[in-house]
Formats: C-alpha cells, sequence, structure tokens
C-alpha cells in the first residue's frame, strides 16, 4: 500500500527516553519519510539538539531537513518556580516531518494545519 506514515508516540513512551533516544527516534523515522507526532512535545533545549543534529544529516537530493511546528505549552511559572529551578514545561504537542514532504499551513493555540505530500 503506498502511502504516508504517521507515528503517533505517547507522553508515557517519552518520558521513559533520555532525550539522546527521543532525538535518535525522531530523526530515524524523519529519515524513512515518517511524519511523527509527539504528544507531550520536546523541551526547547530537545528542539535545539534535535535541529543540531539534523543540521548534520542534511545531505543534497537525500535527506532535505525537517519541519516542525509545535503548540506552546503552559508558559506560566511562578517566582517560586524560577527560584527552585523547576523544569521548563514542554510543548502541548509537536509534529515533525522531512522538510520535503511537511509544509505548515497555519498554527494557532489550538490547532495546526499542515500539507503532507507523498514522495
Amino acid at each position: 500500500m503506498k502511502g504516508i506514515q504517521l507515528d503517533m508516540i505517547s507522553k508515557d513512551k517519552l518520558d521513559r527516553l533520555t532525550s539522546v533516544e527521543k532525538i535518535r527516534l525522531i530523526l530515524d523515522g524523519v529519515e524513512s519519510g515518517k511524519i511523527i507526532v509527539l504528544e507531550s512535545g520536546l523541551t526547547p533545549q530537545e528542539e535545539t539538539k534535535l535541529i543540531e543534529a539534523t543540521m548534520t544529516k542534511i545531505t543534497p537530493g537525500e535527506f532535505s531537513g525537517i519541519e516542525i511546528e509545535s503548540y506552546p505549552g503552559d508558559v506560566s511559572h511562578s517566582w517560586i518556580d524560577k527560584l527552585l529551578k523547576k523544569p521548563v514545561n514542554r510543548s502541548r504537542l509537536t509534529m515533525i516531518g522531512p522538510a520535503d514532504q511537511l509544509k505548515m499551513l497555519k498554527r494557532d493555540r489550538d490547532v495546526i494545519s499542515a500539507l503532507v505530500s507523498a514522495r
């Protein structure tokens, strides 16, 4: 069957993985042409590492990079949370896919609209 594979990864699975394992899981999937949807998203630091890792993998004609979009998470923190250095909340949901297949059309607080094309 011809089509586009969409992998939806639960928060429970993501919570069991280290940051390196998450990045590897995402890059392996995207490199094979899958669209990855993360239920709980990534931390800002994990997104930065994902982008850095992606940049080293870009090869003309083979891998064109990633397209990534996230719903914003809850960013309100009390001064006590900041003082105790509680971790920053993750995004509510993140969609990641091959840059040559996934084009983000629109994102607002409640909807991510994407156009996905077959290779």
